[in-house]
């Protein structure tokens, strides 16, 4: 670890015995103690340069950050996002003013982009390009637009920036339904634009709880690099994952729309008194809305297919499992298991934010709307951290020669994602055995 330290202090990338699983210990470290290498990060200038071109409100930023408190490596040189909200609650935490710009414009226009980026970027450094785009057009929620969403072109058009870039390596990441039937020829396109300038390319998807994020949130990953290289592996099995009480469990109490003293991030939703009943009448710690409780609408929808519907709606989440995944509608019981464990009340901007895996300190900008919708879209600080290591890794330890190449998903998955969850798993499991050795 010292050893390569000094060689990234000193600004110059090269070939190291074991360097892979050097960086990887330290993307580790950090991500399963994000709190303690956020806190030493400050404001490192490490060798490598960061381009985030959908920084958002700086979740992949924020994990290359906090690495540098374990190993000061990344240097956030340049972001760029169309939101000012969430620009605003990158610049507060991360010191950096992305650029309000489209990808698409910088893709159209080499000037813009050269302004954009060009200034920013430091001669004879590694450039690591991040591109996150908005994943709403791909998502299976709120999509009635389908393949035809405009959103689903920044895939292509980040794939046209990345190519007249030439970084050192290209991060992607976004929603598992990107790999669906629908969405495939996205891929397929962007994935050929990198692989035919130059890149090798590894697609995969990863349930983020396996890096240490306390929630189940699966997530496609696309990789590349100029060279070979070896994908992502998680870190933890389903008996370590890390629960809703880790995450949130020592905070103070709060009652519905009240913001804590100490903490302003500490606030939920001010529910309406039927909300309130609702909510009380839900047994604590994961349990689920009675039939007999909550809106008619509910309980029509019962009597019409002879079952209950959207179970989930006004659950509670469980102390010692992880969370669902975080979305943008957190905020909200009515839009699913976004009840506090034993608090009569939604989940709070900070208890989302910690689900979310971003530091305690983190503050973010907006109204309360803004706030859950920048969490919900965010890449988990967490599993940045941990991937900032592994790219840390292929990047000093250049090269696999003679060893065959894996692209990985090579095909989409058919018509939805949820069917291959029971698969994805059992794959990740022999994974983390094989790692640990046991057959």
């Amino acid at each position: 670890m010292d050893e390569l330290r000094a060689v990234l202090d000193a600004g110059r990338i090269s070939d190291m015995d074991d360097v892979r699983a050097v960086a990887r210990r330290a993307g580790t470290a950090t991500s399963l103690a994000l709190e303690e290498y956020w806190a030493r990060s400050g404001v490192h200038y490490g060798p490598i340069d960061i381009v985030d071109l959908f920084g958002g409100c700086g979740g992949m930023s924020a994990g290359f950050r906090a690495f540098n408190g374990a190993m000061p490596a990344f240097r956030l040189a340049a972001a760029v996002d169309i939101d000012p909200v969430a620009s605003r609650t990158y610049a507060v935490n991360l010191g950096l003013t992305p650029a309000l710009e489209s990808v698409t414009e910088l893709r159209r226009r080499r000037v813009l982009l050269r302004e954009v980026v060009g200034d920013s970027r430091r001669s004879g450094h590694p450039l690591v390009l991040i591109g996150c785009a908005p994943c709403q057009g791909f998502s299976s929620h709120r999509n009635s637009a389908g393949a035809d969403d405009g959103r689903n072109s920044l895939f292509v058009d980040f794939a046209y920036v990345a190519a007249s870039l030439r970084p050192d390596a290209v991060i992607v990441e976004n929603v598992p339904e990107l790999l669906t039937d629908l969405h495939w020829a996205f891929v397929a396109r962007a994935r050929g634009i990198l692989e035919r300038a130059g890149y090798r390319t590894h697609l995969s998807v990863h349930n983020m709880a396996e890096f240490g994020v306390p929630q189940q949130r699966f997530r496609t990953l696309l990789l590349a690099f100029p060279h070979r290289f070896e994908p992502v592996a998680p870190l933890l099995s389903s008996e370590n994952f890390r629960t809703v009480r880790q995450a949130i469990g020592d905070l103070p109490r709060i009652t519905a729309g009240q913001r804590h003293p100490d903490d302003p991030m500490h606030y939920s939703t001010a529910h309406r008194e039927s909300t309130i009943e609702t909510i009380r009448a839900v047994p604590r710690d994961g349990g689920s809305r009675p039939p007999d409780v909550g809106p008619d609408c509910l309980r029509r929808i019962e009597q019409r297919q002879g079952k209950p519907g959207y179970e989930d709606v006004y659950g509670r989440l469980h102390w010692d499992r992880p969370s669902i995944t975080i979305t943008a509608s957190a905020r909200n019981p009515a839009s699913g298991r976004f009840v506090h464990p034993v608090q009569n009340r939604g989940l709070s901007i900070r208890e989302a934010a910690l689900l979310q895996g971003f530091p305690r300190a983190y503050r973010f900008e907006g109204s309360l709307d803004d706030c859950f919708r920048q969490i919900g879209n965010a890449v988990p600080p967490i599993f940045a951290a941990s991937l900032a290591g592994h790219v840390l890794g292929e990047l000093v330890g250049k090269g696999l020669p003679g060893r065959a190449f894996s692209r990985g998903i090579e095909e989409p998955i058919g018509t939805s994602f949820a069917r291959r969850i029971p698969g994805i798993k059992a794959s990740h499991r022999r994974l983390l055995r094989a790692a640990a050795g046991v057959t």
